[in-house]
């Protein structure tokens, strides 16, 4: 527990009762709030506040818990000006260029007619989607929840992964290491390794939308599945092993000026299972899949 000189200033708590709503900068006001706070509390009591503020927002696993962790190094000073915003500092959306793509785009049904394997039983296909997505038998991070998850090889993960909904899309390097606050967690972006897959996920709109706007970006950078959340929004998975970060950057900031989160930027975010199950039984759909891109 963090010993309190004294307490935050009131624009602080002010600060915390604005929450923004997803899709009106509410990533962005995590990492706000939590540097604030940082001065007069510790880790888990910032998180706890943000879990409380934030009760019936649909919130990303983890989402929270990055944002207090990054905040950390640019805690604000007391005394001194509050001017310090996240980094990377990513772009404002461009609306018109947004609005442009979807209305000359296609929708999810002409997605799902343009993927070169598709799976259209009801049989789980989990198992054999991960295996080509991640060959070998490389340490996944796996989760049914952003607090009940592990890491493990793929083939001691085998027969569990239809009924997870989470997965960090790059495979890890031990099973377990340092997070930023320095707590041991199977989820520790110190064991993250080089990007395999850069996730993109658009939250704003609807699922055609995000459907046109996925498909814009592959014909950028190579599109190797598709996933439905099992709520409202789609899952671009961009095959990108052995690229440079300061290639990647400028498509992710292309990304985020269309409406994407700039959260799955983090090698270690989760994202939705191929073909898992979300909490409540909704299944997470692959209604895109293109094997022959990832190597």
């Amino acid at each position: 527990m963090k010993l309190e000189l004294h307490t935050p200033p009131r624009f602080v708590y002010d600060l915390l009762a604005a929450m923004p709503g997803r899709g009106g900068g509410l990533h962005n006001w995590f990492f706000r709030v939590a540097r604030l706070f940082h001065p007069y509390r510790d880790g888990p009591e910032i998180i706890e506040l943000l879990r409380a503020a934030t009760a019936g927002e649909p919130v990303k696993p983890g989402e929270i818990e990055s944002a207090v962790a990054r905040s950390k190094e640019a805690a604000w000073t007391p005394g001194q000006p509050s001017r310090v915003a996240p980094a990377p500092a990513w772009p404002a959306v461009d609306r018109k260029v947004r609005n442009a793509i979807i209305q000359s785009g296609g929708g999810l049904v002409d997605l799902w007619e343009q993927s070169p394997v598709r799976i259209d039983d009801n049989e789980s296909h989990t198992e054999a989607l991960i295996a080509r997505l991640f060959p070998g038998n490389p340490l996944l991070c796996c989760g049914l929840s952003d607090s009940k998850f592990d890491t493990r090889s793929r083939e001691e993960w085998r027969g569990q992964l239809s009924a997870l909904q989470l997965i960090a899309p790059n495979p890890m390097t031990a099973r377990s290491g340092l997070t930023q606050e320095g707590k041991q967690s199977a989820h520790a972006l110190s064991i993250t390794g080089r990007r395999r897959f850069l996730v993109v996920e658009f939250d704003q709109g609807n699922v055609d939308d995000h459907a046109a706007l996925l498909w814009h970006l592959a014909q950028k950078a190579p599109l190797a599945l598709v996933v439905h959340s099992g709520s409202k929004s789609l899952h671009g998975w961009f095959f990108c092993a052995g690229q440079p970060e300061e290639r990647l950057r400028p498509f992710m900031r292309l990304a985020v000026s269309l409406g994407a989160d700039p959260a799955t930027w983090t090698r270690s975010q989760f994202v939705r299972m191929p073909d898992g199950t979300r909490e409540g039984g909704k299944p997470q759909t692959v209604y895109y899949f293109a094997p022959e891109v990832v190597r």
